[in-house]
């Protein structure tokens, strides 16, 4: 079986925390926003807003709320207004969350496309984000996505993988 472009790119992306001093393209970042612009959510409602942190201001900044910025060039912050999105009916569930995850795969699956290095931080303090960003006021932070040219290999445990007969059922 031969394998697709993208399954290569999602078995080849990895959780990358090192990056070099190297910057980020302007055109790099606007392909990585048109991939979060792409990404589908529920109902097409798109309840969610990206904040880009680049200038050495900002990114000193985004120190105090999380240690986990790895020094990348740009940080791509993700946040949520679970009022204008999807809800199911069945249960209440609110897909803001959700659809803030798929724009966050997007940011880093198109960051390795471009051969540049991503990690998912869910590590920071929300509060001192909207003290620090007030222009983020009206969203919950889901998740921080520092991106740039990756200063390490992937990890030994980057393969790991469950079996296929552990991870899916056929019903």
């Amino acid at each position: 079986m031969n394998k697709s472009t993208f399954l290569k790119l999602a078995e080849s992306r990895f959780s990358c925390r090192k990056f070099t001093s190297a910057g980020v393209e302007q055109g790099d970042i606007d392909q990585i926003l048109q991939a979060a612009i792409a990404a589908p959510t529920a109902m097409n409602k798109q309840p969610l807003h990206v904040w880009v942190v680049k200038s050495p201001e900002a990114l000193l900044k985004l120190k105090e709320a999380t240690q986990y910025t790895y020094d990348a060039p740009v940080v791509f912050m993700v946040g949520c207004d679970p009022s204008k999105a999807w809800v199911r009916k069945y249960d209440g569930k609110n897909g803001a969350e959700v659809d803030a995850a798929i724009v966050g795969t997007h940011i880093m699956m198109e960051a390795a496309d471009l051969g540049l290095g991503s990690v998912w931080v869910g590590s920071f303090d929300p509060a001192k984000i909207k003290t620090l960003f007030p222009q983020t006021a009206g969203y919950e932070m889901v998740a921080l996505f520092p991106v740039g040219h990756p200063a390490v290999e992937t990890s030994s445990l980057h393969a790991v993988r469950k079996p296929k007969e552990e991870f899916v059922s056929e019903i």
